[in-house]
C-alpha cells in the first residue's frame, strides 16, 4: 500500500511531499515481524497524545507514547491552556449554571449545523468527566475561569490550571502525569511507516530516531495523535486557499502525517477547509496576544484609524478580517486598564520586553507614534468611548460597556492574522474510531486532536475558543480507552 499523493479538501487527494524529510507511508505488514511489541501505540505526544496514554493505562492496557521532536510541545503547548467543558464539578462548586445540551447548542450554532451532531454529543457528553478525570485521577488541578463567556460560549465553561497562562503549563502537567502513572512517553521518535493488512488492520509502525537508526515496534492498536496539516504549505494552498499565504503560527511538525497515513488505509477525510485562526500575531516579534483585553474593551483599527469589524463576535474568522485590510495588519489599541490586564499574560510581558508596545498619552499621539490619521484615530477612540457611556451598539453590532471604557494612555500593538491550526482530518465516530466513507470503522485505527476532523465544521466560522484542546483531550481519551479495550480483548 502506499499513500496518495495529496490531500484535497474534501476527499482522498495529495499530501506534499518534503525533500527534508521521509515521507510518511504505509507497507504491507504480510510476512513482517517486530523486536518490539506494544498493544497501544500512540504516534504524537501533544496534548491528544498524552491524554490518550494516561486513558489506555487506566483502561488496563500497556501504551507507548513515540513523539517526532526532542521534546513533547505541539499545538497544545502553544495555546492558551483553555479547556472547555459542560457540567464540571468546578463549575458546580463556582455557581456555574452550564449544561451538555446548552454546550451542544453553543457549537451547533456557531457552525449553522454544519457538524456532526451525534459526534458532539458524545465529545461534548463527556467533557466534564474528562476534565474531573484529569482532576482526580491524575492531579491535574483544573479550575473553571469565572467570568469568560465569550465569542460564542453562552456559559463560562473554559477551563485552566491555576495561575497558568499559556498551553506549556498544561502540557507539562500531562507529562508528569504521565511519569507518575509509568506511560512511557519516547521523543525523539518519528514515525515514519505504518505496516497494515490489506483489510486495513495496523500490525506496527517503523520510526527514525535523531542519530538515523531505525526502529519497528508492533502494536495491536494504533492512535493517530498527529495534530493538524498548518505547517504544510502545500495541504494549506489545496484546502485552505484563503490562508495559503498567511503567517502560520504553529509546531512545524504538523504536516498532516495522519491523514496521509489514514487517507492510504482507506479512511475518510471530513472539513479539510476547517481551521482556526488568530486575529492578534504581535507583527513582527511574532507573540499571540492575549484575547482577554480585547474583550474587556480593546478596539482594532487598521492603517486609516478606522475600527473595521465587531472585534469579539468569532475569533476565528477575525483572522481574515484583519489580513484583508491594507497592508494585511492592524492595530491592537488597548486603554490603561486594558493594557494592565494585558500584562498578565506572559506573552504580553515579552511584548512588552522586546518593545512592541506603541504610547501615546492621548489618541492623537498614539496615532502619531503608529503613523495612522491622528483625526481618524482620536474620532473613533471617541466614538468608543460615547458608545461605552450611552450603552448604545455600534455599526458592526458590538456593544461596549462603561466599566471598560477606553481611557488613556493609550498603547497599541501591531497585528495581523494568523493560521493557527486545521481543524478538519480523518473522519471518527464516537468511540474516536477512524472510518471509511462509508461510515464503517477501520479494524484497530483510531484518531483524536487535529489528526481527526473537529467539531467546527468546514471553514472558519464555527471555531469556539478552546474546542482544540477539548478534541484533543476529551477525543485523546476517548481513542485511548477504546484501543486498550481491544487491545486487551486479544
Amino acid at each position: 500500500m502506499k499513500p496518495p499523493r495529496g490531500l484535497s479538501r474534501g476527499a482522498n487527494a495529495p499530501p506534499p511531499s518534503s525533500a527534508s524529510l521521509a515521507e510518511p507511508q504505509v507497507l504491507p505488514a504480510a510476512g513482517k515481524t517486530f523486536p518490539t511489541h506494544v498493544p497501544v501505540v500512540i504516534v504524537a505526544g501533544g496534548g491528544c497524545g498524552l491524554s490518550a496514554g494516561l486513558a489506555a493505562h487506566d483502561a488496563g492496557a500497556t501504551a507507548l507514547v513515540l513523539e517526532r521532536d526532542t521534546v513533547c510541545r505541539g499545538s497544545t503547548s502553544m495555546s492558551a491552556g483553555l479547556i472547555p467543558a459542560a457540567g464540571s464539578k468546578g463549575q458546580r462548586a463556582a455557581g456555574i449554571d452550564d449544561t451538555p445540551a446548552l454546550f451542544v447548542a453553543d457549537i451547533m450554532a456557531r457552525t449553522k449545523g454544519q457538524t456532526d451532531r451525534a459526534v458532539v454529543e458524545t465529545l461534548v457528553g463527556q467533557s466534564a468527566a474528562m476534565i474531573d478525570w484529569l482532576v482526580e485521577a491524575h492531579g491535574i488541578p483544573l479550575q473553571p475561569v469565572t467570568g469568560w463567556a465569550a465569542f460564542g460560549h453562552s456559559r463560562p465553561r473554559l477551563h485552566q490550571l491555576p495561575n497558568a497562562q499559556q498551553g506549556e503549563d498544561l502540557l507539562s502537567a500531562l507529562l508528569d502525569a504521565c511519569g507518575r502513572a509509568g506511560v512511557d512517553v519516547v521523543t525523539g521518535a518519528r514515525v515514519t511507516t505504518l505496516f497494515a493488512d490489506p483489510d486495513g488492520r495496523v500490525r506496527g509502525v517503523a520510526l527514525l530516531r535523531p542519530d538515523g537508526s531505525r526502529e519497528e515496534i508492533g502494536c495491536d492498536a494504533l492512535v493517530l495523535a498527529t495534530c493538524g496539516f498548518g505547517a504544510n504549505h502545500a495541504m494549506v494552498a489545496a484546502n485552505i486557499p484563503e490562508m495559503k499565504d498567511a503567517t502560520y503560527f504553529g509546531p512545524e511538525g504538523n504536516r498532516g502525517d495522519g491523514m496521509v497515513w489514514g487517507a492510504a488505509l482507506g479512511a475518510d477525510l471530513r472539513d479539510m477547509s476547517a481551521y482556526q485562526g488568530h486575529p492578534c500575531l504581535a507583527q513582527p516579534q511574532g507573540i499571540d496576544m492575549n484575547l482577554e483585553p480585547l474583550m474587556k474593551g480593546g478596539i482594532h483599527v487598521n492603517a486609516n484609524g478606522a475600527r473595521y469589524f465587531h472585534e469579539v463576535d468569532n475569533v476565528s474568522a477575525a483572522a481574515l478580517r484583519v489580513i484583508a485590510q491594507p497592508g494585511r495588519f492592524a492595530w491592537y489599541v488597548y486603554g490603561e486598564k486594558q493594557f494592565r490586564l494585558a500584562l498578565g499574560s506572559p506573552r504580553a510581558r515579552e511584548a512588552d520586553a522586546v518593545g512592541a508596545f506603541r504610547y501615546g498619552e492621548t489618541p492623537e499621539a498614539l496615532a502619531r507614534a503608529i503613523g495612522v490619521p491622528p483625526d481618524a484615530l482620536a474620532a473613533t477612540i471617541a466614538d468608543v468611548q460615547r458608545l461605552a457611556d450611552t450603552g448604545e451598539t455600534c455599526p458592526f453590532g458590538r456593544r461596549f460597556v462603561r466599566e471598560d471604557r477606553l481611557e488613556g494612555p493609550f498603547r497599541a500593538v501591531r497585528v495581523t492574522g494568523a493560521l493557527y491550526h486545521t481543524q478538519g482530518g480523518l473522519r471518527i465516530d464516537g468511540n474516536a474510531r477512524v472510518l471509511h466513507a462509508d461510515g464503517s470503522p477501520l479494524p484497530n485505527l483510531f484518531a483524536g486532536g487535529g489528526a481527526a476532523v473537529g467539531i467546527s465544521g468546514p471553514g472558519r466560522e464555527g471555531y469556539l475558543p478552546g474546542n482544540g484542546l477539548l478534541c484533543a483531550l476529551g477525543f485523546g481519551r476517548i481513542a485511548g480507552t477504546n484501543a486498550a479495550k481491544l487491545a486487551t480483548r486479544g
